[in-house]
């Protein structure tokens, strides 16, 4: 198999993100697995920052041992983008125009895209991640039949833009990280000469936690519920807290609230003393943290793919996450590892089922874990994607001899 080269807008080894965090782990498995391939990637360092600057020399360079080419990023006009994605954020769809500006002035290398017509012959496939940047719209269109997306669809005023309607109709490839992003797709995008795969996300499931080691460190023995993630409005999480202060104040319960992970929130007075947030902690602390919690929820409504619930089964513990997610929802049910709340009186008695029934939750955690052993370890992902990558460029050579 020729080399596969990945293209996405920044990379790097502590760059946060989904998209930047999958990316990561698949190619280092592939490649520790004998795939040959390259990360193809402007200069800028990662999406906080100014997509003008070119933080990063171009050229080829490795990262903890994976090749990464990288190219100057053109000048872009801020504000113009700036003005038609705050119409797409508030929900209104563009003009055709403005849809030009959009991607236009997005982050974008000319000089990649060069690069990938001069140099397509050297590579077996070229894979996209995410959808909605200049580095994927533009470098798809280059040689569409070697095209794969991985694309992290949400079901999100972006997806209904028709330059990405009619530009990724055209690719040779998607993988979709769950069974809801797959089904989401279809009636929206023409894909029926595009070949289509749910393979999710790898997850390194050989894992160890001691439930012990948390509670001499923290000295917690309430009962409580974890918050793993990014505290921001766009993951849900003032729900759970207002749902948790709710909770509080009907039950006169002694559970406790823990969050892990970056960011701020605002948490009300009256429950300061109930809610530990612990910032960053090291993988070992998250895992001994989920361990010995009631439950992790997940009250997130727009996600691809969901680690930390992986996590939580791996580690025995059953979620607790939103129905409005149709992918969170769909893994709790397929698994058989949690359950879902649409209102808060829900919540309250998940929460309480959780509680009052132990064995029942062990079950739901030891089924996750089942769940996520057969369908999402690495060896299993990696044979995925290996044998989706030889059919789609088989499929091209076949189509190009006729």
């Amino acid at each position: 198999m020729k080399k596969i080269g990945f293209v996405i807008p920044w990379y790097g080894e502590d760059i946060p993100g989904g998209a930047e965090m999958e990316l990561r782990g698949l190619v280092h498995h592939l490649k520790d697995a004998g795939v040959d391939l390259e990360v193809l990637t402007t200069c800028v360092k990662e999406f906080t920052s100014d997509w003008n600057v070119n933080y990063h020399k171009p050229g080829l360079t490795q990262v903890c041992g994976i090749p990464v080419r990288r190219f100057a990023v053109r000048k872009r006009d801020t504000q113009a983008f700036d003005s038609v994605n705050t119409k797409l954020m508030n929900g209104q769809m563009l003009t055709k125009e403005e849809q030009q500006v959009f991607i236009h002035e997005m982050v974008n290398s000319d000089d990649l895209y060069r690069y990938m017509e001069e140099h397509q012959e050297e590579y077996g496939l070229f894979v996209f991640i995410p959808y909605m940047f200049g580095t994927t719209y533009y470098g798809s269109l280059v040689c569409p039949e070697k095209a794969v997306l991985i694309p992290c669809f949400h079901d999100e005023t972006y997806i209904y833009m028709n330059i990405f309607r009619e530009a990724y109709s055209k690719v040779a490839g998607i993988v979709y990280n769950a069974r809801p992003e797959y089904d989401l797709m279809q009636p929206i995008y023409d894909l029926e000469t595009t070949k289509q795969e749910v393979i999710g996300v790898g997850m390194d499931t050989d894992i160890h936690y001691d439930k012990e080691r948390f509670y001499k460190k923290y000295g917690i023995t309430d009962p409580f519920i974890v918050y793993a993630g990014r505290k921001d409005e766009g993951k849900n999480i003032y729900t759970l807290i207002h749902y948790f202060d709710r909770y509080k104040e009907r039950t006169g319960s002694s559970m406790k609230l823990i969050l892990i992970g970056g960011g701020k929130v605002d948490i009300p007075e009256r429950i300061q003393e109930d809610v530990l947030d612990l910032g960053f902690v090291d993988a070992q602390d998250k895992y001994d943290i989920i361990a010995a919690s009631l439950l992790l929820c997940q009250p997130s409504k727009n996600e691809s793919f969901s680690i930390v619930i992986m996590e939580s089964w791996l580690c025995g513990r059953p979620a607790l996450v939103h129905q409005d997610c149709e992918v969170t929802r769909h893994f709790a049910q397929d698994a058989n590892g949690g359950l879902y709340f649409s209102d808060y009186m829900e919540f309250e008695g998940c929460v309480n089922y959780i509680l009052t029934h132990p064995e029942e939750a062990k079950i739901m955690g030891a089924n996750g874990c089942r769940y996520v052993k057969e369908h999402f370890d690495w060896s299993v992902v990696v044979k995925k994607y290996t044998d989706f990558f030889k059919s789609v460029i088989e499929k091209d050579k076949q189509t190009g001899s006729r």
